[in-house]
């Protein structure tokens, strides 16, 4: 499956909003968005308002990218959030964020998602006991992930531990790092997903 593998501070800055795409550098006055606030490009600081298309499909990357998501993988989602009960909007942010990959990296044992995805990947973590590789499971209430025993030793999933504090961790999770463990409590409602999106423009472009 393809991937981006382009400078991800570009995609802030196009965006205008902090992504967090590299982790703990987003943090700091390194950031690409806090030392050049303005698009990437030789016309960034000169660009026109954008139309209502442009502005939709803004939004749209805005959620596709930090979860790496390819353009088919991020309609299958959804047209997944679209057959279930609920608002069609808060419901795709749902589902992305109950992924693996950001539940790792939420609970602190990645210091970003492209960093949790690889790790799982390569057989670090388990879901209830039960090892699991694929970074797009999506997890459900009272599902336990931990790092396997053999994994607890690797310097940047300690790294990740350590500096998770001053990230915060979201109140639908709740995590215990001294035993390499986290829980997830419930679904998360739109008010504990960390995300600066209009998904209701999503919708809209998606619906024409």
């Amino acid at each position: 499956m393809a991937r981006y593998i382009g400078a991800v501070c570009r995609i802030c800055r196009r965006t205008g909003e902090k992504l967090f795409f590299k982790g703990d550098r987003c943090f700091t006055e390194k950031c690409g968005v806090e030392r050049r606030k303005y698009a990437p490009g030789q016309h960034g600081q000169s660009r026109s308002k954008l139309s209502d298309y442009g502005v939709q499909l803004m939004e749209k990357q805005k959620v596709r990218k930090p979860y790496g998501l390819m353009e088919v993988q991020f309609r299958r989602y959804f047209h997944e959030a679209e057959r279930r009960k609920g608002i069609t909007g808060e419901t795709l942010l749902q589902l992305l964020e109950c992924r693996l990959d950001n539940v790792v990296y939420r609970m602190g044992f990645s210091a970003n998602r492209r960093q949790a995805r690889q790790l799982i990947t390569h057989g670090h973590f388990t879901v209830n006991g039960k090892p699991v590789s694929i970074p797009s499971y999506i997890t459900r209430p009272s599902d336990v992930v931990a790092v396997k025993e053999p994994s607890r030793n690797v310097q940047c999933i300690q790294e990740s531990i350590e500096r998770a504090g001053h990230r915060g961790l979201p109140t639908w999770l709740e995590t215990d790092a001294a035993n390499f463990r986290g829980k997830v409590l419930h679904v998360p409602s739109r008010e504990e997903i960390q995300l600066p999106v209009q998904e209701q423009l999503i919708v809209e472009l998606y619906s024409k």
